[in-house]
């Protein structure tokens, strides 16, 4: 099977209808994939938006779309900044575009607020929280649920932990990149859910990756049977959405193995503090390091069809 790796950040984010509020001074830090897009829906719903990305050439490519200001380091783009988001890699890049004399936090001022969008253990959140409160800042844990997809379409979930006064005033700027934002609980309790979401999502891909495969051993027009299961009991965003590209061995990132293998061992790391039981998830875990391992970690989840799927190019 002929596998085409994909390493781009595609930069296009669609319209959409942005609700009338009261322009706000944001810093967002980090353009991946996702921040990208979500700091441009700020910025296209009418906020003053000034960014940070370690890659600055990113940085002044965003500042030029969306005729925004950039910085140099967190600290200088949080300095005149009501709220600030994150969305980042993992716990250690958090923390180091948090703490530290160019951190975020060195630049807010007590009564602002920091959303962290990053999906990261539930641990950093508490631990950075504490950290804030002590300055009299805000903190809420916010990870993100919909891909690539969802943020350049603006069309996110997002699960949060924190105090609900806070949640309300973060409510109406995260809804400018997302389609529904609810407060789970207290601090850690986003990225917790967070987790419950990543757990879903590899059941539901395994499951999908294996009738594919049979489906498609067993003779099956694929295209046929999945329109007739998408509108049954079977049916589901993974079929609508994965099915398809997997039919086609079409595998552009909209999350990649890479990112999935950091969120399942965030998962494994949290069942072993509250003593959860994940079987089938400790399973699909090996699968997606058995594509890793096989030079494919930036190809998009959906890849986990290739460890069952009969290759077109064989023979």
């Amino acid at each position: 099977m002929i596998l085409k790796e994909i390493d781009t950040v595609s930069y296009a984010i669609e319209a959409k209808h942005y609700d009338s509020v009261t322009p706000q001074k944001v810093a967002f830090i980090g353009l991946g994939v996702m921040g990208y897009p979500m700091a441009g829906h700020l910025a296209q719903a009418g906020h003053q938006v000034t960014v940070y990305n370690r890659n600055q050439a990113r940085a002044q490519q965003w500042s030029t779309q969306f005729q925004q200001e950039w910085a140099c380091t967190p600290a200088q783009a949080a300095a005149q900044a009501q709220v600030v988001m994150a969305c980042v890699g993992n716990d250690d890049d958090l923390r180091a575009v948090f703490l530290g004399p160019d951190g975020a936090l060195a630049g807010m001022k007590a009564g602002s607020l920091f959303i962290d969008h990053t999906t990261a253990s539930a641990q950093v959140a508490r631990e950075l929280s504490a950290i804030a409160a002590d300055q009299h800042v805000s903190f809420i844990d916010a990870p993100i649920s919909g891909g690539q997809a969802g943020a350049q379409k603006g069309m996110l979930s997002i699960m949060c932990g924190g105090q609900e006064k806070d949640m309300e005033r973060a409510r109406p700027l995260m809804m400018s990149y997302a389609q529904a934002c609810t407060l789970m609980g207290p601090t850690g309790s986003g990225q917790l859910c967070k987790m419950v979401n990543q757990i879903a999502v590899v059941g539901l891909l395994q499951g999908l990756a294996e009738a594919m495969a049979f489906g498609e051993q067993a003779g099956l027009d694929m295209e046929r049977a999945l329109s007739v299961l998408s509108k049954g009991a079977a049916g589901s965003w993974q079929m609508d959405t994965k099915g398809p590209t997997m039919l086609a061995r079409d595998f552009q990132p909209g999350f990649t193995v890479n990112w999935m293998l950091k969120d399942l061992d965030l998962v494994a790391q949290e069942a072993l503090r509250n003593g959860a039981q994940l079987p089938a998830t400790r399973l699909i875990q090996e699968q997606f390091a058995k594509i890793a391992a096989q030079g494919h970690q930036n190809l998009d989840i959906s890849a986990l069809f290739t460890l069952l799927a009969h290759s077109r190019d064989a023979g």
